[in-house]
């Protein structure tokens, strides 16, 4: 039924039903599933994350869910060398891997041949500090003193990058490589991206937006915050939970961080499309189709389906 295909990755914008399919392909097909989702793969980020319950997961083995601490200052390369131990592993039995994840680059990290500079906690450590003592935007502007290509090419207001930016030249003495080289496959992969008209998709967030407050997403914060170790920067930074925090902190309503949650996840998810509609490698299928789980196998098998995006 899998042809000769080692891996299937299953990618779309975030509420779009990736992580059902993902359980139903590899129920039907007797193989495993690997998130691709970063924050999902943080010990008590459930809710906020929407990462799969027991139940969700039908008795399908998972991988990289439930694996670090909130403490813990994941990088892409850490979560990359792990994501593609389980991939191995999962080969080793003869099973196909099914990556499931919106995060563009978490997926080419997997499953093309990237790699990434190392890190230094110090180093790491004393660009956090700055950034929250001078702000991206003076950081940014030191980014465009050393490396103006890089600088750029990044937001000004994406301290996260930034700080990446500045600790691989401190480590180098080179220049940041800001833009992602021609993609080269490490598996033979099948891609499958979940397509849905936009006002769909916007709903569809609010949706789950609500849904998450109404399972106690802020209790959930409220536990991560009241842990002995902090939660990391990468982990406070997370989606909704940097509203939350927000608003825990008494820096704005809880009804602002909820709409403020809802409002970033809609803009998360319009930089999802533009990043997988820029590969030409996936096989585009409407969320709803009717027969999704057999287009999904007919790909497996080597029947050509799905359109552009």
């Amino acid at each position: 039924m899998t042809g000769s295909a080692e891996v299937l990755a299953i990618v779309g914008p975030t509420a779009v039903g990736k992580s059902a399919l993902g359980v139903a392909v590899a129920g039907q097909v007797g193989g495993e599933v690997v998130g691709a989702d970063s924050m999902q793969a943080y010990v008590g980020m459930d809710i906020g994350t929407a990462t799969p319950s027991a139940l969700e997961r039908a008795g399908i083995a998972h991988h990289l869910l439930d694996t670090w601490p909130a403490s813990h200052a994941l990088s892409v390369a850490e979560f990359q060398q792990r994501a593609r131990e389980a991939i191995d592993e999962i080969r080793g039995r003869g099973r196909l891997a099914v990556l499931v994840g919106g995060s563009g680059l978490y997926v080419s990290a997997i499953l093309d041949n990237l790699s990434f500079p190392g890190t230094d906690p110090a180093v790491r450590a004393s660009l956090e500090g700055q950034l929250r003592d001078l702000g991206s935007v003076a950081l940014h502007q030191r980014l465009t003193d050393v490396d103006p290509v890089a600088a750029a090419a990044i937001l000004p207001t994406n301290g996260r990058r930034i700080v990446r930016a500045l600790e691989v030249i401190e480590l180098t003495g080179g220049p940041f490589n800001a833009t992602l080289p021609e993609p080269v496959d490490r598996y033979r992969t099948i891609r499958v991206g979940l397509r849905i008209p936009r006002p769909e998709l916007d709903a569809r967030i609010e949706a789950r937006v609500n849904r998450m407050w109404e399972q106690g997403f802020v209790d959930e914060v409220r536990r991560l915050v009241a842990d002995e170790t902090p939660m990391s920067v990468t982990a406070a930074r997370a989606l909704g939970y940097q509203q939350v925090l927000a608003y825990l902190g008494h820096e704005c309503t809880e009804s602002q961080a909820r709409q403020a949650t809802i409002d970033a996840t809609r803009r998360f998810a319009r930089r999802q499309q533009r990043w997988f509609g820029r590969d030409a490698r996936i096989h585009w299928v409407d969320y709803e189709a009717e027969d999704l789980v057999g287009q999904v196998l007919g790909l497996l098998a080597g029947k050509e389906s799905g359109t552009a995006q």
